[in-house]
């Protein structure tokens, strides 16, 4: 498999990413990055978002596709985003 260092060395790294602040295009926070995950079916990355609750009480985790989060001047946004539309999306529950 031919990887390219250069191509790939623009890309971000999952110790940045996970805990970034989530924003919509208003610059308002509607979520934090808990954690990615990779499906063997899928191969491709969903973002687990923490929304709602304050410091870690309260909160809800919601799942995305991690290709729906756009970066934008180093800071991520999911585009049509609030909390509220995030809040009715299903509770994402941890299995281990």
């Amino acid at each position: 498999m031919k990887v390219d260092p250069a191509s790939l060395a623009t890309g971000y790294r999952t110790s940045k990413v996970v805990g970034s602040t989530v924003l919509n295009e208003a610059n308002e926070k509607v979520g934090t990055i808990d954690d990615l995950i990779v499906t063997p079916s899928d191969k491709v990355p969903f973002a687990v978002l923490s929304v709602g609750g304050f410091l870690g009480v309260g909160n809800k985790y919601v799942v995305v596709p991690y290709s729906a989060l756009e970066v934008r001047e180093k800071k991520m946004v999911l585009p049509g985003a609030t909390k509220e539309s995030l809040k009715s999306l299903p509770e994402f529950k941890y299995v281990n």
